[in-house]
């Protein structure tokens, strides 16, 4: 045991050293590879919060069924309950709709708004959910041809954008992702290969009284993977700041925009994965660059 503890102080005591003599160098590295896991943080959060933001729409897709000026439910609820495809409906009078405008507005005296405009402006409605997501178009179709419906509106335009956006999204993430794990990869590798040539003589002392390869450049493999975990750690703090600042901004916005909010709101699986992925991530390019780095120099 105490074998094993010393050889883990002397590695930890070698690794310190190296970041040292490294200066600004290592800030190059761990820079690049937090610009590197920022990137891929953000891009990976927002393709999580568009994918629960199209399952939220999905579960909630319905049909809304604007009647024409003077036509009441009464007349077309009948005929649209007779439909296979519809699943529920729900009424919304033109007073309900109005009254809950109103509200929104901050208008305390309903009656008085109402005896402004002469009239109330609104029309009956009737909010129509679909048996599954795949029969809305045929539906909304029907609906639409229905006597007394003036328009018919549901998601699924939005939802079909949104999904084009997403997959745009990805694929300009994965570039930029390659792309900038190149750079980082090549910038770790550089800032270790001069680490290691600062410490050339006592690398050729310690051949000398022949200690292994591997024992020799481990500290420098170390040192790779602590750019990546620095860079990983600072990544996921930025990520947190403003993931806080953008909660505090949207907190008090209108009710559409919170149901928004609430659907961009990462799950509790998904926040723990987050960082675990980043600094993995960053450990894996720091491990790769200072492989690369010590490889030339292991077998010369």
């Amino acid at each position: 045991m105490l074998k094993i503890l010393t050889k883990l102080d002397y590695l930890l005591k070698e690794t310190l050293i190296g970041l040292q003599r490294g200066s600004w160098m290592n800030w190059a590295a761990i820079s690049t590879v937090t610009v590197l896991l920022f990137l891929f943080g953000l891009s990976l959060q927002t393709s999580w919060q568009v994918e629960k933001l199209l399952y939220q729409f999905g579960s909630q897709l319905e049909v809304s069924v604007y009647l024409d000026p003077g036509v009441r439910t009464e007349s077309v609820e009948p005929l649209v309950s007779t439909m296979p495809e519809v699943a529920d409906i729900k009424v919304i009078t033109k007073e309900q709709a109005w009254q809950k405008l109103v509200k929104e507005l901050g208008i305390s005296n309903i009656e008085g708004a109402t005896q402004q405009l002469g009239e109330n402006p609104l029309v009956d409605e009737l909010k129509v959910k679909a048996r599954n997501s795949e029969v809305v178009p045929t539906l909304a179709t029907q609906l639409a041809k229905l006597h007394g419906v003036d328009a018919v509106q549901y998601v699924d335009e939005a939802v079909r954008r949104i999904s084009q956006l997403n997959r745009g999204l990805s694929w300009v993430t994965l570039t930029i992702t390659i792309i900038l794990t190149l750079t980082a990869i090549a910038v770790t590798t550089t800032t270790i290969r001069l680490i290691v040539m600062a410490r050339r003589r006592e690398i050729e002392i310690m051949q000398l009284v022949g200690a292994t390869s591997a024992w020799i450049y481990l500290p420098f493999i170390l040192q790779g993977i602590a750019f990546g975990l620095v860079g990983g750690a600072i990544a996921w703090s930025f990520i947190s700041i403003i993931q806080q600042f953008l909660g505090h901004l949207l907190a008090n916005q209108p009710e559409f925009i919170k149901f928004l909010t609430n659907g961009l709101q990462l799950t509790p699986l998904q926040t723990l994965l987050l960082p675990l992925i980043l600094l993995n991530f960053g450990a894996t390019v720091g491990l790769i660059g200072s492989l690369f780095a010590v490889q030339k120099f292991a077998k010369s």
